[in-house]
Order: structure tokens, then C-alpha cells, then sequence
């Protein structure tokens, strides 16, 4: 049976790295082995943003750092100039910085938040509008704009250590959640309601052109913190990001994305901490999360736009981040119908009573989605709330379409997680016994303080090997 094991391993290798090498990801003839090492491929393909040297304050532009005058003309002047000369770092030093509406980053501009620089940005929906292309829960539309958004531009970059607070809270937006634990009342409006959410959803089942899908005014949809849409080459890095109205760091369409050494925390509904959606080539280290949702996201758009679209979120590198409050700590989904591939999570720390899972992957019949090629490695557990690993095919569905489209997960590795306390150590939901979860991988595992052990249901060819729960070595035995 072991021999047997190693061999059906050794060819699921080999399955692996011929899909990894179609995805444009070169596989060593050194190193054909060891599927990690594509990871070092993917590093190399991702670059920094260069910009010239050419600076230009937000203060020659007429901001003020009491905190009371507008200050977004300024930061919009400073962008445009900068952008129409070629290029460069726009700086907004010290001080307390009122922003009335979204700030636009424009190609080849450097938007750098000096230390002490704090950037408050107001919670009147109106001054998100006109409403602009983007997405709300992986839905294509016209809507509130971001607090900071980009559309088909190149070369950007957030950077210092300076504080964007979006000053979202139980008072403003964070009610249309329509949660009491938010601010929400009877009788207040709220986006789950046939006008709003459910409306969306619709149009987007129906195909209906996005210029045709308006909302904004009159609909509760919560824009996002900070979305470089249709992008190429983005950095984020440094700063210190706080109170968003939902997600709070979306990339969307974009290839070559750099987030790094970045501190999010934001505790309302739907306060993902970082979600790069249909990306290509994305580096996420050393960053800080503590959410009131999934800490890191990945996802591909949602239904009959993620799979019309078809751009799967792929080459992401997650490294050396901290997550502590949040739904999950590393995540794939629920916004995932175009696919993902080539996702690796390394060397990251995760703890709090407050974070539900580790690792999570989650789609549904609704949803579909191929999910394959997804590594996780040397990952320090603390305490999470139900499971360190949880893969589920059937996530939860709110949709009343009859349409099916049965995910696909496959080719996942697990090595070197080491957890102290959780309900469950594995947690994997098959989509059913004719469409299970494929190809598993499990290695090197500690999973202690387990207080209702593992369950699994639905999988094909899961390996394990050198499991500890609870003090007790543990194998799988289909």
C-alpha cells in the first residue's frame, strides 16, 4: 500500500507541474519534484513599480493638515499634474487630512503617506458619486466609488507610514449590513433587500449589461476602501489602512500587485482584509490583519459574470503575514467562478479566539469554480474558533437560480501547520461522492487542543502523512 501510495503521489506530481507549466509557470527539470518550487517562479514575475523623481506636495496644492478643509481637490490637482508630467511621487506630509470624496490614482503617480499623515475620509455616500465601474461581491455594476480607485491605469503606488481611515462605523455605513451588532434598526434601509443585493443578483443571472446595472443613490451597497481596477503594476505598501465600508484592499483585473508590509483593522461587516479578485501575479507579505471578515481573500468573480469573464484569480504568493481577528485567516472564495490556480501560503501566524478557520476554501453549486494548485506551508495556529483547515463545497447558497455548476477542487498540499486549540483539526465537505474533493495532500501536521477531531466527507486520494491530534499520531482510511 505504501509503494502504491508513493506512486499514485509521484503521478500527481507530475499531473500538477504539466498544469503549473500551462499556466505560463516553467517547471524545473532540477526540481520536478518538489511542486514549491514553482512558488520561486511566480516571485520572479512580479516586480515593483518604478516612478520618477520628480515630487510634488499636496500642500503647493492648497491642503491644509487641520483636519476641517477639504483636502481631496488638492490630492486630485497634485495626482493630475503629476501624472500629465510623466510621473512621480506625490507626498502629503504630517498632519490631519480631510478627504470629501474619492481620490482617483492616475498612472505613474506615487502617492506617498508620510509618517503622522492621516487621511479621514467622510461617510456621506454622496460624495461617492457619480457612480463608476466596479464590482460589489464579485457582481460587475455601476456604483459608489471606491474611497480610492483606479480604472485601466499603470505604474501606482500607495506608500509610507502614513493612515487612510475610511471612519466607517455603527453610525454610517456599516448599518446596511442590516445587522442590530451594526447600528441596524427596523425600519432603516439595507442591501439585502429586492432593490438592492437582491436586485444585482438578478441582473447578473439574467446577463444584463453592465450599463444597465446603476446603483448608487437610493440602493445600500457599500463601496470598498481602496480598488485598482483593470490595472497593471501596484504597489501597496507600509501604510496603515482602518474602518472601511467593506472590503478594504481589492485589486480587481489587475496583474503585477504588491502588498506589503501593510496593517489593516477594520471590524465591520464584510471587512475583508485584502481581496485580490481575477489577479494575475500577486505578492502578499508581511502583513498585519485583524477583520471583522476573511482576513485574506482570493476570488474570481461571482456566478455568470466570473465564468463570462472566465479570469481566475492565480500566481499569488502569500508570506510572513499576521492575521488574528477574522472569518479566515488565508481564504479561497466564496466570490470564485472563474476559477483559481497557483495559490501559495507560506510562513504566516494566525491566532485569536476571534478567527473562525486558518485555512479555508469555499464554493458551491452556484458558484462553481475550478480551484486546483493551492500550497500551504509552515503555518503557526494558535487558537481558532471551528476548524485550522476547512474545505467546503457547499457553501452556503442565496440565490433562487435552478442553474448548476459543480465545483472542481483538486491538487492541494498541506505541510508544517501547527495549531493549539480548535473544534475540529480537517474539516473537508466534498461536493458529493460522484464530485469529490481530489488529490489532497496533508503532511507534517500538529493539531492539538481538538475538541471534536476531524470530519470528512466527500474525497478522493487524500494523503496524509505524519499527523498529530492531540498527541496522537493519525491517518486517513478511506
Amino acid at each position: 500500500m505504501k509503494n502504491s501510495a508513493r506512486v499514485m503521489h509521484s503521478i500527481s506530481l507530475l499531473f500538477l507541474l504539466l498544469l503549473l507549466n500551462g499556466c505560463g509557470i516553467p517547471a524545473s527539470t532540477e526540481t520536478s519534484t518538489d511542486p514549491w518550487s514553482t512558488m520561486d517562479s511566480i516571485l520572479e514575475q512580479i516586480s515593483r513599480p518604478a516612478f520618477p523623481d520628480q515630487v510634488y506636495f499636496v500642500q503647493d496644492f492648497g491642503a491644509t493638515t487641520d483636519g476641517k478643509e477639504d483636502a481631496r481637490k488638492a490630492f486630485t490637482e497634485a495626482i493630475k499634474k503629476c501624472s500629465s508630467e510623466g510621473g512621480g511621487t506625490v507626498v502629503a506630509p504630517a498632519g490631519d487630512y480631510l478627504i470629501n470624496g474619492s481620490i482617483y490614482l492616475e498612472s505613474n503617480v506615487n502617492l506617498r503617506l508620510e509618517e503622522g499623515a492621516y487621511l479621514r475620509f467622510s461617510v456621506d455616500p454622496a460624495h461617492y458619486l457619480p457612480v463608476v465601474h466596479t464590482r460589489w461581491e464579485g457582481i460587475e455594476l455601476m456604483n459608489y466609488s471606491p474611497l480610492i480607485y483606479a480604472f485601466e491605469e499603470e505604474n501606482i503606488a500607495i506608500t509610507g507610514h502614513g493612515t487612510i481611515d475610511g471612519q466607517a462605523s455603527e453610525k454610517n455605513w456599516w448599518p446596511w449590513k442590516g445587522l442590530a451588532d451594526y447600528g441596524w434598526k427596523p425600519g432603516m434601509p439595507l442591501q439585502e433587500s429586492e432593490e438592492s443585493k437582491y436586485r444585482l443578483i438578478r441582473l447578473n443571472e439574467d446577463r444584463a449589461p453592465v450599463d444597465e446595472r446603476i446603483f448608487g443613490s437610493g440602493t445600500y451597497l457599500r463601496p470598498n476602501l481602496i480598488q485598482p481596477n483593470r490595472c497593471t503594476n501596484i504597489l501597496i505598501e507600509g501604510i496603515t489602512i482602518k474602518n472601511s465600508p467593506m472590503w478594504v484592499i481589492h485589486p480587481l483585473l489587475c496583474e503585477n500587485v504588491i502588498i506589503q508590509d501593510v496593517k489593516v483593522i477594520s471590524h465591520g461587516p464584510n471587512s475583508d482584509g485584502c481581496d485580490p479578485e481575477s489577479c494575475k501575479n500577486v505578492l502578499i507579505d508581511g502583513c498585519y490583519f485583524d477583520t471583522g471578515d476573511d482576513c485574506i481573500a482570493l476570488k474570481s468573480g461571482r456566478n455568470q459574470d466570473g465564468r463570462e469573464i472566465n479570469r481566475p484569480i492565480e500566481n499569488v504568493v502569500i508570506r510572513n503575514c499576521q492575521m488574528k481577528d477574522g472569518h479566515g485567516g488565508v481564504v479561497i472564495g466564496s466570490e470564485v467562478s472563474g476559477g483559481a490556480r497557483n495559490i501559495f501560503a507560506t510562513d504566516c501566524q494566525m491566532d485569536s479566539p476571534n478567527l473562525e478557520r486558518a485555512i479555508r476554501i469555499k464554493t458551491n453549486k452556484v458558484r462553481g469554480g475550478t480551484l486546483e494548485n493551492l500550497f500551504f506551508r509552515n503555518l503557526k495556529v494558535g487558537q481558532v474558533s471551528e476548524a485550522v483547515v476547512k474545505i467546503n463545497a457547499n457553501y452556503t447558497i442565496d440565490t433562487k437560480t435552478e442553474l448548476e455548476f459543480i465545483p472542481v477542487i483538486r491538487n492541494i498540499y498541506i505541510d508544517q501547520i501547527n495549531s493549539s486549540k480548535s473544534k475540529y483539526g480537517i474539516l473537508i465537505d466534498g461536493y458529493d461522492a460522484t464530485h469529490p474533493v481530489n488529490n489532497v495532500h496533508i503532511t507534517n501536521c500538529r493539531f492539538e487542543g481538538v475538541g471534536e477531531g476531524n470530519l470528512i466527507e466527500n474525497v478522493s486520494d487524500l494523503t496524509t502523512s505524519d499527523i498529530v491530534i492531540n498527541g496522537v499520531n493519525w491517518s486517513w482510511n478511506n
